[in-house]
């Protein structure tokens, strides 16, 4: 049976649970509530009432403590009002005093946040007519540093069911938000933020924005926060060839070392703002056992605001059956301040799937993707061998490398749950490029309209849809797209302007079958031309260049049509890496991982095979594997 999907949210702070969250106060750091979770309310808010003729307004408020609030009382039949806090006539300093005109003043101080009943009646008949109101009186928040230093963890107790987010910018900036979270209980408690998209070493203010259930809104003191110096990444080039206005959010850069200059201590993995400026890093290895060919490729930001990526050995053909001992070889998923929050490894899930009768997989390492599902299962894309004897141009016995593909339920201690192998769907005589490297599948997407799997096979040239079914399909191939493949071309050269040796796809609508269109990234490595076109030589194409092609497919008429294929310079050649992505605002964006020199990212208008560039990235003599055009480092939240 299938379970149901996992919910982990931001950094959010559960009785006795803290996710992985780091909770380091910076030097001189004064708090004034504990920074260790409060125990979750046991009982429910008190709710407001009226007895008889007394009303109250509002009848529900929050204030911090020693604010004010102002009530209005009156009774319908007349007569004078007396207040009441927790049953004091008038309170005292430890609930709060009231005044004859309404003005509630919270205490001085308190231990913790909690919830105050302030009470009107008529002076005549206090006991038949009365109203009473809820405050809620919040302790400030506090603000501390974690590992990362450009993260700061911002904790609040509320005695309320409620949510918050965190606004933060500095006094000659804009302000940004992050998303809002929600209190474990429904009676409330400690809800804890992860804020993170700060500039290194630089002075900052951050403050909480509270909705309470029942529509009460509260904000926090400001805190002031200062970051400390970014870690170090690789330099990051911005321009904007037209002086256009590119679409609005960050970059997120996945900087891999091979085929670049050597990354060293620099971090692989890290965001910027859209002026180049470092916002956010992730810093591997640190501390950990491993080897110096360990790589990040790639990294993503997940619903649950986590970013999960696969940490593996870089793909290079000619060394990918020799791996160096100690490289590490996980899927891992952290939070924004860099704590990882759960892990799969190579050799767990090795024995998982020998556990649950998966014979004859024996998986070397993970590479190049995951897709995590709507269920919150995760799907690994892993290397094996297979021995084949007397191939055709093979004579002897040789080591084939392919692709599988395994589902596996983070809930279930990474339950293998769905089994793909390449080796049983794909024709080991049809090796288009660089065999025995096999398949080198690099992306995956999940089509929801039809629940099925499209795969991008590097080494064949293709793009397949597999039958999934979430996890019921029987993993037979659907359809071939690509040179050689089940489709017809239109309104291009066939076969030129078919795709090869390409990275990453994206669907470019909404609809992800029948009618649908794909972007992807043509990497272009080995690509072939019609007869009587010799490449290279004057008047006919280079023989290797890379393009960004949308195409419209249809899986019906089995066409699939050129909408633009962007062929940028041919010191854009990138012959590994990339992806090609539709913006919200309707632009394209491409990462030429490889290009000559170092990484260009571009969004642009496309028409045909040129474009209108918009923005650009360039990170001078390194690779980016995946570089992304996010909203923002909080699901469902735009900068």
């Amino acid at each position: 049976m299938r379970t149901a999907g996992w919910v982990l949210t931001g950094c959010l702070v559960l009785t006795g649970l803290t996710s992985g969250c780091a909770n380091l106060a910076p030097p001189g750091a004064t708090a004034t509530q504990p920074s260790q979770p409060a125990p979750n309310p046991t009982q429910p808010p008190p709710t407001p009432t009226q007895t008889g003729s007394v009303t109250i307004s509002p009848q529900n408020a929050a204030v911090a403590p020693g604010q004010t609030a102002r009530f209005s009382a009156a009774s319908s039949t007349g007569g004078s009002i007396a207040y009441s806090v927790n049953g004091v006539p008038g309170g005292n300093a430890t609930v709060g005093t009231i005044n004859a005109a309404g003005v509630y003043t919270a205490p001085a101080s308190i231990s913790q946040s909690e919830n105050i009943v302030v009470q009107a009646a008529l002076t005549s008949a206090p006991t038949a007519n009365n109203a009473t109101a809820t405050v809620a009186v919040i302790n400030p928040g506090v603000v501390t540093q974690t590992a990362n230093p450009l993260v700061a963890q911002y904790s609040i107790y509320l005695p309320q069911p409620g949510s918050m987010s965190v606004q933060f910018g500095q006094s000659n900036g804009a302000t940004r938000s992050t998303w809002s979270q929600s209190t474990p209980s429904s009676y409330g408690g400690q809800i804890t933020m992860l804020v993170a998209g700060m500039q290194g070493s630089s002075n900052y203010q951050l403050q909480g924005n509270i909705t309470l259930a029942n529509g009460v809104s509260f904000q926090d003191t400001q805190h002031p926060f200062t970051t400390g110096a970014a870690l170090p990444t690789v330099p990051v080039q911005i321009s904007t060839p037209n002086g256009q206005t590119p679409q609005p959010g960050i970059e997120l850069f996945d900087t891999v070392p091979f085929g670049s200059q050597p990354i060293n201590n620099l971090n692989q993995a890290f965001a910027t703002d859209l002026q180049g400026n470092v916002i956010w890093t992730y810093q591997f290895p640190q501390n950990e056992p491993g080897s110096a060919a360990n790589v990040i490729f790639p990294i993503k930001l997940l619903p649950n605001g986590h970013m999960i990526m696969v940490i593996g050995y870089v793909a290079s053909p000619t060394a990918q059956q020799n791996i160096p001992s100690g490289t590490i070889s996980v899927v891992r998923e952290v939070d924004l301040a860099g704590n990882t929050i759960r892990e799969l490894s190579i050799d767990q899930l090795n024995q998982s799937l020998a556990a649950a009768g998966y014979s004859g997989l024996n998986l070397l390492t993970f590479h190049t993707d995951v897709l995590v599902q709507p269920n919150g299962h995760w799907i690994v894309m892993a290397w094996m061998t297979k021995p084949y004897t007397n191939l055709s141009g093979y004579p002897g016995t040789v080591n084939v490398l392919g692709d599988v593909l395994v589902e596996v339920d983070p809930s279930q201690n990474f339950q293998p749950v769905w089994v793909w192998n390449s080796f049983d769907h794909l024709d080991i005589n049809r090796h288009p490029y660089q065999f025995p490297d096999f398949t080198h599948s690099n992306a995956m997407l999940y089509s929801a309209d039809d629940h099925n799997l499209l795969l991008s096979i590097r080494q064949q040239n293709w793009i397949v849809k597999i039958n999934y079914q979430d996890g019921t399909g029987d993993g037979s191939i659907l359809w071939h797209l690509g040179e050689g493949g089940d489709f017809k071309l239109v309104g291009g050269t066939d076969p030129t302007d078919w795709f090869y040796a390409q990275h990453g796809i994206n669907f470019f609508s909404q609809n992800t079958s029948g009618v649908f269109t794909l972007g992807i990234m043509d990497n272009g490595n080995d690509r072939q031309f019609p007869p009587g076109v010799t490449c290279g030589s004057a008047g006919a194409p280079p023989c290797q260049y890379s393009t960004a092609p949308v195409m419209q497919i249809d899986e019906n008429a089995k066409t699939a049509t050129l909408l633009s294929n962007y062929t940028p310079p041919s010191s854009f050649y990138s012959y590994f890496g990339g992806q090609t992505d539709l913006l919200a605002n309707g632009d394209t964006e491409s990462d030429f991982c490889a290009a000559k020199g170092g990484a260009i990212v571009q969004e642009f208008q496309p028409s045909g095979t040129s474009a209108s560039v918009i923005w650009q990235a360039h990170t001078p003599g390194y690779n980016q594997y995946r570089a992304y055009r996010l909203p923002s480092l909080y699901p469902g939240v735009q900068w």
